[in-house]
């Protein structure tokens, strides 16, 4: 349905049927929070919500964008006017993603593209790498760039570092393109090589809850890039490339050398036990051990809370109620400073954990929460 209405609205904007529709779904993250960047691993998986396009070639230079979720005519831009950071609208996505191909020598010559988005904006399920893979995938087949997903990840993450000016790592343009419906990735950052873990939870009688807190929160306000600062300083005081070399066997000799630079210390343990714990759930999942990874969410929450200090007191709030009210495992997932806490749960818990959870932020005073099922769901792919 979802891409049958932007078909039409390509219709009604542009006067002429598009070339092709394409989806990309927004992810997840299981386990492995602000590893991405220090060459470390993640596990995410996408989500059934997406961001789906419809899409013509153009040969004059002009790209010409439209959302049906932004209110606003069409915006037209020139490509050889495509400028790094120029832009601060949500157009600056899919024009950055052009900018990329372009800049990596890729003959681009135009696009007129109609976008819808289901996946929730602001929520830390990676609207903005929807976007940026949908519109890389559409342009790649269009033009025969020939370009492999995990190629098309890279450039969506140089069009959100350089053209949008979020310093994020590479996790959710790869999860987006190259993620299984019914698994999750393990990826290693620094090579990309991929695994698929199989990830059917209704299957063992358990599910997956996503709460969106609604407390927005934004990549590009800073916050973000001074923990990726701070991690690199801390690097740089071990004598490593990143963060990813330091062996968790090694981990407190590697704390002892960093002496009473606090902020060094906390920022490096988190990352490496969360690279641990990714590991550590990789192996839970395999054996078939699916509930034992709930204490691994937890510590992973703690973590992100009093280390890596990038909570904020409504995703706290979801973790402990749901904890309380019997979950097998909750903590926050995406950047962070808002957005939303994944809770492993009990079949038959989820209504018990949701209520209380719901009741739990009226009590609180906050804006309800949104809580919904996490599937593990197919990546980036053609529709029609």
């Amino acid at each position: 349905m979802q891409a049958q209405q932007v078909r039409d609205g390509f219709v009604e904007l542009y006067a002429a049927a598009p070339e092709g529709v394409w989806s990309a779904p927004g992810r997840v993250n299981l386990i492995g929070e602000h590893t991405d960047y220090n060459d470390g691993f993640v596990m995410p998986f996408a989500l059934p919500h997406t961001a789906v396009a419809a899409v013509s070639r153009r040969t004059d230079g002009v790209l010409r964008l439209h959302s049906a979720d932004v209110e606003g005519e069409v915006v037209e831009l020139r490509l050889d006017e495509l400028t790094p950071e120029s832009d601060r609208n949500w157009t600056a996505y899919p024009a950055g993603v052009v900018w990329a191909l372009r800049e990596a020598g890729h003959a681009v010559t135009g696009a007129d593209i109609h976008l819808s988005s289901t996946v929730p904006s602001g929520a830390g399920l990676s609207s903005s790498a929807a976007l940026e893979v949908v519109v890389a995938l559409a342009l790649n087949d269009l033009f025969e760039l020939g370009l492999q997903r995990w190629q098309l990840a890279r450039l969506c993450q140089r069009a959100e570092n350089v053209y949008v000016g979020a310093p994020t790592g590479i996790m959710d343009q790869t999860a987006s393109a190259c993620c299984e419906e019914g698994h999750a990735l393990f990826l290693d950052t620094r090579d990309l090589s991929q695994k698929q873990i199989p990830f059917d939870l209704a299957a063992e009688g358990m599910r997956l809850l996503v709460v969106d807190t609604r407390v927005k929160h934004a990549h590009s306000d800073g916050e973000y890039g001074k923990r990726r600062a701070g991690c690199e300083r801390g690097a740089a005081l071990l004598g490593v490339d990143a963060l990813r070399d330091v062996p968790y066997a090694d981990l407190d000799a590697a704390l002892a050398r960093l002496g009473d630079d606090e902020e060094a210390v906390r920022l490096v343990r988190h990352i490496v036990t969360e690279d641990e714990r990714v590991e550590k759930v990789v192996s839970l999942l395999e054996a078939g051990q699916t509930r034992a990874i709930g204490p691994v969410l937890i510590a992973g929450h703690a973590s992100l809370r009093d280390d890596f200090r990038i909570s904020c007191p409504e995703l706290d709030l979801v973790v402990d109620t749901a904890l309380a009210s019997g979950a097998l495992g909750a903590r926050m997932t995406g950047g962070g400073f808002g957005g939303s806490a994944i809770v492993l749960a009990e079949a038959s818990d989820v209504d018990t954990i949701t209520k209380a959870v719901e009741e739990a932020f009226a009590s609180g005073g906050y804006t309800a929460p949104r809580v919904f099922e996490a599937v593990p769901s197919a990546g980036a792919r053609r529709l029609s």
